[in-house]
């Protein structure tokens, strides 16, 4: 597949979200998923709902990336870090271009709770889904909290848990989140076997969970005939490569530490 240009308008699907459907190569994503799969059970660390991994070192407790190097299989063939610098979406960042990625994987029926990807990196995260698809969605902290006990994480703010705005993530889709959208917005995914979901110009659903999608624009056809179908779309194993930029860097060994988010 030929290197990604500039991102273009239509790819904006509101300000500060640019998704791009196939940014990679059917035999790429098999690529992919197949040296993922190769890799040795001690690169994984088991969470309660997901596993992952991660590439290019870890961060120290005070937010300093130790640098290691990352897997030929992001930075040679395919070479997804030159591909994403490609899109000019980090020209300023550190680097101008990826350091870190966390490799997440969710089986169907797991997600990730509403969070923030926090300050340690650059403000512009690029995710790339392999395997299946999965919705991505935005939600804005409550204005005003008169019980912080609501908060999804039961202390600090509270998150208003009605999303903003969700997007259908294809598999090999790219979707990059910057400026507000990082700084001001959380991100997270349900925790469901199937997503029932109707475009904009739909007739509403009579599935109960049925959400409406932002990008119903922006994905493949295919998808779209099952969703105008009223078809529900079923998950299957998701990998989920989320690139940053850490902007404090050393090229000393690190004291492990991450959250794992995204």
């Amino acid at each position: 597949m030929e290197e990604t240009g500039p991102i273009e308008v239509k790819n904006v699907v509101v300000p500060g979200v640019i998704y791009l459907a196939e940014f990679i190569s059917e035999e790429e994503e098999e690529h992919l998923i197949r040296k993922i799969k190769e890799s040795s059970q001690q690169k994984w660390k088991a969470l309660a709902n997901r596993r992952l991994q991660i590439w290019g070192g870890e961060i120290t407790p005070k937010g300093t990336l130790c640098r290691q190097p990352l897997p030929d299989f992001v930075d040679t063939y395919p070479d997804l870090v030159s591909r994403i610098k490609a899109t000019g979406m980090f020209p300023d960042s550190p680097h101008k271009q990826p350091n870190h990625i966390i490799m997440n994987e969710y089986l169907p029926g797991q997600g990730i709770m509403p969070h923030e990807d926090g300050p340690v990196y650059h403000p512009v995260v690029a995710t790339l889904s392999l395997g299946s698809h999965c919705v991505f969605n935005y939600y804005k902290y409550k204005d005003h909290d008169p019980d912080p006990s609501s908060s999804s994480s039961g202390v600090g703010r509270a998150v208003d848990m009605n999303p903003v705005f969700s997007l259908l993530l294809e598999r090999r889709s790219l979707v990059i989140s910057f400026s507000d959208m990082y700084t001001s917005h959380l991100h997270g995914i349900d925790e469901k076997t199937e997503d029932f979901i109707v475009s904009n110009a739909s007739q509403p659903s009579e599935a109960s969970t049925a959400i409406r999608i932002d990008n119903f624009h922006l994905i493949q056809n295919d998808i779209k005939e099952t969703i105008q179908k009223g078809q529900p779309l079923k998950r299957e194993t998701r990998w989920s490569l989320t690139c940053r930029d850490v902007t404090r860097t050393s090229n000393l060994a690190a004291r492990p530490f991450t959250t794992g988010r995204k």
